[in-house]
């Protein structure tokens, strides 16, 4: 895009026009493929995920072929020239980037309903823990993106053992609901503050809540997980006392 657009500073006025407005399509392109691309690695990752609502990366493809076909346009090329200049610039980029996510993700065995209230908490959860990696990161502080990154590798092992079994989403709604917009809130205030003050104390409460956080959202995964083992359990207990009655 950058280069379209220097290119045609010498190309008189609808030169520069057309070439201005092709790098322009080609930078939207690029920011929507790689939006695309992160919400794509977001999806592969998480057991139960909606499909993005926006194609970016086909809106990317689309969009390259167009600011390709412009350039061609400006560098004297008949419409034909163009229109397949555009289309190989299209193909290549599905090819190389793929097109985005087409169907949700979804647990065999487990009823829609119950999988869509799972994804929309999921996205909610992962938007706050988004939002605190963002303010914490403009303090430019090593240290503190990386405790921030610690709670939130503990928050995303409450929120995978959701998506395992959905059954747990009433015992983690409030903590990846009420906890982590509350701890978003509070990274605001902090961030906030500490870039003004740069404030030791106040970091040290943030990092105190960090750990009371991360020590509660631990607990709350370890008991999920063993009131699932409980159930599973009492099921074999059940399976097994019934396989008996049987004389099997």
């Amino acid at each position: 895009g950058i280069v379209l657009a220097f290119t045609s500073l010498n190309e008189g006025a609808t030169g520069l026009v057309l070439g201005l407005a092709g790098a322009a399509v080609l930078t939207l392109a690029a920011w929507l493929t790689r939006d695309g691309l992160r919400a794509h690695a977001a999806f592969d990752a998480r057991r139960v995920a909606r499909r993005p609502a926006l194609p970016r990366k086909i809106l990317g493809a689309v969009l390259t072929g167009f600011g390709i076909g412009i350039a061609a346009y400006a560098n004297g090329d008949g419409l034909l020239a163009c229109a397949l200049f555009a289309l190989a610039a299209g193909g290549l980029h599905v090819a190389a980037f793929g097109p985005d996510p087409l169907r949700d993700k979804r647990v065999e065995g487990i009823d829609t309903f119950q999988q869509d209230r799972v994804a929309r908490v999921v996205d909610e959860a992962e938007a706050y823990l988004e939002a605190m990696r963002n303010h914490v990161a403009r303090l430019k502080d090593r240290r503190l993106e990386g405790r921030v990154m610690q709670f939130q590798t503990t928050a995303r092992r409450m929120i995978r053992t959701v998506e395992q079994d959905p059954r747990d989403l009433t015992g983690a709604r409030k903590f990846l609901g009420v906890y982590l917009m509350g701890a978003r809130d509070a990274t605001a205030k902090f961030a906030e503050l500490y870039a003004r003050s740069g404030d030791a104390a106040a970091r040290a409460d943030f990092e105190a809540l960090l750990s009371d956080l991360e020590e509660n959202f631990a607990a709350r995964t370890e008991k999920m997980l063993l009131d699932d083992r409980s159930d599973m359990d009492v099921e074999i207990k059940v399976l097994r006392d019934r396989l008996q009655r049987e004389g099997l």
